[in-house]
């Protein structure tokens, strides 16, 4: 069924979880409960093997309209439910969502059950879900997780141990390892797989800034305004990474621009290097044959227009990238109209809210770093609160 379609045909779809859901019903004046149940309800086995607690909610509360007593304390909702006449509760508590039984011995048989009949009852309504869904990409009323810490942290290892194994590989450079036997003899020299690894390293390194800065320029656009909506996000996630920086950055700026060349010059040919088994896009992994001898395909005058280089071998220039992205990193990500980005992004791990771009909160608190402290404290505040069900 078209999602677009749903409103016409959500009776239908009502009915068929409405069905999914059999014998468990909206509790009524004939269910019976015992005196202390709402308050001495206890946490059935069952529960371990519960969806995920908002698709309870969707399903009961707002598409077959069950009565949902509030929230309590550490309750985020509570849904009280007749199973074969008598009273259970399907409670979001602060530790997960649970069927909540008087006995749990003598109901759990009965709360699997309902575990079950709940599965079906949100595998029929699934069409739902998913209009739920499309809607609020289009009304953006969404948060945009905040994963920039983490990735960042991969880059920052690969970083260190490159630096690492570089520095060994420079220590050990005059070191040699000699071997020899009856009539033989052989040298090797530790520097020479030191410095491979170490390349292996940078490569990887390289690799995990460009996906560090593919999540982090879109919440940086979505913190100055550049971007506003669902679909926009949507859209720019699954762009290129050039644009990503565009909508963070601004390219009339000289400093900005020249990084950005620098920049998108790396990320094609790590593309070109990685994306396509070291090929490249070019021909860098071939040679033709000629009176010169077996001679590299992209010849000076070609390759001269990269940074990059592909000839003789296929070699990346480990140390010119790693500083340009260091000097990014170090001189321009977090200054000027960024720098209370940073705060948001790098200390908060909040993720981005994007009705506050709609109402203006964002606007304000990207005027300067102590706005954006202000936001912060009210933000952190609400959502301790909100997690710990401090209600």
């Amino acid at each position: 069924m078209p999602t677009a379609s749903l409103p016409i045909e959500l009776d239908r779809v009502r009915d068929n979880a409405r069905q999914a859901l059999g014998p468990v019903l909206p509790i009524s004046e004939t269910t019976y409960a015992e005196g202390d149940f709402l308050f001495g309800a206890q946490r059935a086995e069952a529960s371990n093997d519960l969806p995920p607690y908002y698709l309870i909610y969707f399903v009961l509360v707002d598409l077959l309209g069950f009565q949902n007593l509030g929230k309590f304390e550490k309750i985020s909702w509570s849904v009280p439910v007749d199973y074969k006449g008598r009273a259970f509760l399907i409670e979001h508590r602060k530790f997960g969502v649970g069927v909540f039984v008087h006995d749990t011995e003598r109901d759990e048989t009965d709360a699997k059950e309902i575990v079950r009949h709940l599965k079906r009852a949100i595998k029929a309504a699934e069409p739902y879900l998913e209009w739920l869904a499309d809607e609020a990409l289009k009304n953006s009323t969404l948060n945009v997780l905040n994963n920039s810490q983490y990735l960042f942290d991969r880059f920052s290892f690969f970083s260190t141990e490159h630096r690492k194994k570089a520095a060994e590989a420079e220590h050990r450079k005059d070191e040699r390892d000699v071997k020899q036997g009856n009539g033989w003899k052989s040298i090797s020299f530790p520097s020479q797989r030191l410095r491979a690894e170490a390349s292996w390293l940078a490569l990887a390194t390289i690799e995990a800034f460009f996906s560090w800065t593919e999540h982090l320029f879109i919440h940086i656009a979505i913190l100055r305004g550049t971007i506003k909506t669902g679909i926009e996000i949507a859209q720019l996630a699954k762009a290129d990474w050039s644009e990503k920086f565009k909508s963070a950055f601004d390219l009339t700026d000289p400093k900005t621009k020249v990084f950005y060349d620098e920049l998108v010059d790396l990320r094609r040919a790590l593309r070109n290097f990685i994306a396509h088994g070291a090929f490249g896009k070019d021909g860098e992994a071939f040679q033709f044959h000629s009176g010169a001898g077996a001679v590299p395909l992209m010849l000076p005058h070609r390759s001269s227009r990269r940074k990059v280089v592909m000839a003789e071998r296929m070699t990346f220039d480990d140390m010119a990238a790693l500083r340009t992205i260091d000097s990014f990193i170090s001189d321009h990500l977090w200054t000027g109209p960024r720098a209370p980005a940073r705060l948001y992004i790098e200390q908060s791990h909040l993720p981005v809210i994007l009705t506050h771009v709609s109402d203006g909160s964002y606007a304000h608190a990207m005027q300067s770093v102590d706005n954006m402290s202000a936001l912060l404290d009210r933000l952190n505040r609400e959502w301790e609160r909100a997690a710990n069900m401090d209600w």
